[in-house]
C-alpha cells in the first residue's frame, strides 16, 4: 500500500474570463435569471389577472386602495400595489415592474423580498399619511419607484462602479419618471412615487448595512451569475 501526498489547497473558481472571484453583493444580474424572471412574470400576471376581476365582478376594487388618514383604509396599504384604476394605467406600469422587479433580484429572491417588503410599507404609510383623503391611491407605481431607487443608490453603498453605470443607464432610459415625484399632475400619485423612491434608498441603505458587518462571501460566477 501506497500513500499519496495530501493535495494543495483549492481556490475558489475564477469568474469566467476575468480571473477573479464575484463578490455576491456587485452582481448585476440575478444569480437564476429564469426563477427572477418567472417571479417578475407571475408578478405582473397577477396584477392582469386583477384588472380583469376588477372589469367582470361587480364593484370596483380601487375600493381597496388607500384613503389617506381614514383608520378603515389602513389595510389599503398592503392592497393599494395590487391595484389599478384602469388597464391603461396598468400598461403604464407593467414594463417599469418587470424590469426593475428583474433587476433587484441581483441580490437573490431572498433579499428582493425584503427590499420590496420595505417599499410596500414604507409607501403605502407615506401615502396613508400625506396622501389625498378625498380619492383612493392605488397602482405599482410606488413599487416601480422604489425598485429603480434601490438600483440606482446600491452602487453607491457597495462601492460598485457597474452597479452605477447600470444605474445610469436606467436613469436615462426612464428619466422622465422623475417628474412622477413633484406635485402638480393631477390624477396621479406624487406621493406614492416620492414615498416609494424614499423606501427605495431606505432598503438599499439597510440592505447593504447588513452586508458590511458579515463577513464578505465570494462565490465563483456561472453562465447565469455575472459581476463584478
Amino acid at each position: 500500500m501506497s500513500t499519496l501526498p495530501p493535495l494543495p489547497p483549492t481556490s475558489p473558481p475564477p469568474a469566467a474570463g476575468s480571473g477573479k472571484p464575484v463578490d455576491v453583493a456587485k452582481r448585476i444580474l440575478p444569480p437564476n435569471p429564469k426563477a427572477a424572471a418567472f417571479v417578475a412574470l407571475g408578478f405582473v400576471a397577477v396584477l392582469y389577472l386583477v384588472e380583469l376581476l376588477d372589469v367582470i365582478l361587480p364593484g370596483k376594487f380601487t375600493d381597496g386602495g388607500i384613503l389617506a388618514r381614514h383608520a378603515s383604509s389602513l389595510d389599503g396599504i398592503l392592497w393599494a400595489p395590487m391595484l389599478h384604476a384602469n388597464w391603461s394605467h396598468l400598461f403604464s406600469n407593467t414594463v417599469p415592474v418587470l424590469v426593475f422587479s428583474f433587476l433587484a433580484m441581483a441580490g437573490g429572491i431572498g433579499r428582493f423580498a425584503v427590499v420590496t417588503a420595505i417599499i410596500w410599507a414604507v409607501s403605502g404609510i407615506g401615502v396613508w399619511l400625506v396622501g389625498p383623503s378625498d380619492a383612493y391611491t392605488v397602482g405599482a407605481s410606488g413599487l416601480a419607484f422604489g425598485w429603480l431607487a434601490y438600483l440606482l443608490v446600491r452602487g453607491l453603498f457597495h462601492r460598485s462602479l457597474a452597479q452605477i453605470a447600470v444605474a445610469v443607464v436606467l436613469l436615462g432610459i426612464w428619466s422622465g419618471m422623475l417628474w412622477g415625484l413633484l406635485p402638480g399632475n393631477p390624477g396621479i400619485s406624487w406621493q406614492g412615487h416620492l414615498f416609494g423612491a424614499l423606501a427605495g434608498i431606505l432598503a438599499a441603505w439597510l440592505t447593504s448595512r447588513g452586508e458590511r458587518v458579515k463577513s464578505p462571501k465570494i462565490e465563483p460566477t456561472t453562465p447565469g451569475n455575472l459581476g463584478v
